[in-house]
């Protein structure tokens, strides 16, 4: 009954430790110039785990609202000749609740990069 789980999870662990064992086999021990990051040739300035400034989140919040709009137009794009003037209309309400959170947005300062 459980002979099922148990062989799967026996493929993840092998499969796990092969691919780290497989990794220090063949890994190439890191010199100090070479393991930094590239930046056009400059060096870099501040750490790769330094903090962000609030308004880049909310840059990213703006990104990903567009993100899901594209999501949602490419497959609305294929049936709206189906479902006919209710997809229109669907869609303008979609774009509608999108415009007032752009305008939030705006009003907040996002858009603002100095």
């Amino acid at each position: 009954m459980y002979a099922g789980i148990a062989s799967m999870l026996l493929v993840c662990l092998v499969g796990g430790v092969g691919a780290y064992l497989l990794h220090r086999l063949t890994a190439v021990a890191p010199e100090a110039l070479v393991s930094l990051p590239f930046q056009s040739g400059w060096r870099p300035e501040e750490h790769a785990l330094s903090r962000y400034h609030v308004r880049w989140y909310l840059a990213t919040l703006i990104f990903l609202a567009f993100d899901v709009e594209m999501l949602f137009m490419y497959p609305w794009a294929v049936v709206v000749v189906e479902m006919g003037f209710s997809a229109i209309v669907e869609m303008f309400v979609f774009l509608a609740a999108l415009l007032i959170a752009v305008v939030w947005a705006w009003r907040e300062g996002a858009l603002r990069w100095s």
